[in-house]
């Protein structure tokens, strides 16, 4: 291999490496009782998400979550997947009735929810609501 093509990797390596190396901001976890309970006990910031693998607007809400993943202030937010289809009694016992519902909470505070909302704005906002 040439000197150029070992620079060209090696660049190609540091910025493979670097973009690893960021910090995903957001604790994603599917939900355990007893995790989430820890996490409400710590005074966490947390988010709930109700979701199925086979809904569109839940996609919708993961990619939007995830452009969001990259903000410092984010980084001890705790995010627990609950997930509609297995989960009946979890999501029931949030007061959801859907897939695609949100729910912000501050320790054991609830500080909002959103249900079929899929605009990244929307859902910063409302985590946002789990930091104050």
């Amino acid at each position: 291999m040439g000197k150029g093509n070992w620079i060209k990797t090696l660049v190609a390596v540091g910025a493979f490496v670097a973009a690893a190396s960021v910090a995903q901001a957001f604790e994603t976890a599917k939900y355990e009782a007893s995790a989430f309970k820890a996490a409400q006990s710590a005074g966490a910031p947390i988010l709930v998400h109700v979701t199925a693998p086979w809904c569109p607007t839940c996609t919708a809400q993961h990619n939007a979550i995830d452009s969001l993943s990259d903000k410092a202030d984010f980084a001890k937010v705790k995010i627990f997947n609950v997930d509609f289809d297995t989960q009946k009694d979890v999501w029931k016992g949030f007061s959801a009735t859907t897939q695609s519902t949100l729910i912000a909470f501050k320790g054991t505070t609830e500080t909002g929810r959103l249900v079929g909302a899929t605009s990244a704005k929307a859902i910063d906002a409302l985590v946002q609501s789990t930091l104050k």
